[in-house]
């Protein structure tokens, strides 16, 4: 744990409680039957994650990619009764949810009613910073898993443009490939502490399991994913190219 890390983590609750607690904002962001506030974009946060003039420091900020814009923190509030539903949900959106943590590999966006993945979103990394000390629903992840899925977006893309090149079937055997191979594993982390994720990491959520837990304020990460400057970047299999020393 980084004490200066701890100190916006501190910061940035009291702002996020603001946030969350604003009736326009929660009807805006809350899904899955109430029980996820999925919050992107919503905590104002500045250049390197400034958060009501608290900087963000940690020692993972020595091991961040090259970004082309830092970007504002998603605010992802998971609450009891993890994963609800909404009306309209069907059954294997549901299920997924419930049995694979809905897990996915960030920026490969559904496009169109026939849902086809394109890399829309060339994030350099993700780094997740607790909020709160709830362990209940904590995010997954599928080590080495962006091995896998690196290795098969490099394959399908070859010389052409990420975001233009349909990846459904690339990505859907690669996930199929790391779920029948690797265990996830739970990334639980208090304030102050935090988790880096490599953009290829295969990653999702766990059902909320004890529904006695007091936790108002639910599970709160704030998420950063800045994105990379092109393609090569973005698909280079090393990403911790150092930025800051």
């Amino acid at each position: 744990m980084h004490p200066g890390t701890l100190r916006w983590a501190r910061t940035a609750l009291a702002r996020a409680r603001i946030v969350a607690a604003d009736p326009q904002v929660r009807a805006q962001n809350l899904r899955h039957g109430g029980t996820w506030f999925v919050g992107v974009d919503a905590l104002n946060s500045g250049a390197w994650g400034v958060v009501d003039g608290c900087p963000l420091e940690g020692a993972f900020l020595r091991d961040l990619a090259p970004v082309k814009t830092w970007c504002r923190a998603q605010l992802s509030i998971v609450y009891p009764g993890y994963p609800g539903r909404d009306p309209g949900d069907d059954d294997a959106a549901y299920r997924y949810r419930l049995l694979r943590a809905a897990a996915h590999v960030d920026g490969l966006l559904a496009v169109g009613p026939e849902r086809r993945r394109f890399p829309l979103e060339r994030h350099a990394f993700i780094l997740g910073l607790p909020l709160t000390e709830v362990r209940q629903s904590p995010t997954l992840c599928w080590p080495g898993s962006h091995w896998i899925i690196g290795e098969a977006l490099r394959a399908a893309i070859g010389s052409g443009t990420a975001a233009d090149t349909d990846v459904t079937e690339a990505y859907t055997t690669a996930r199929g490939k790391v779920m029948a191979t690797i265990r996830p594993v739970p990334l639980i982390a208090p304030p102050g502490g935090a988790f880096l994720l490599h953009r290829f990491l295969l990653h999702g959520t766990a059902p909320w399991e004890d529904d006695t837990v007091d936790a108002p304020d639910g599970r709160m990460v704030a998420f950063f994913r800045p994105e990379v400057a092109n393609d090569a970047q973005w698909l280079l299999p090393d990403w911790t190219k150092r930025r800051r020393r």
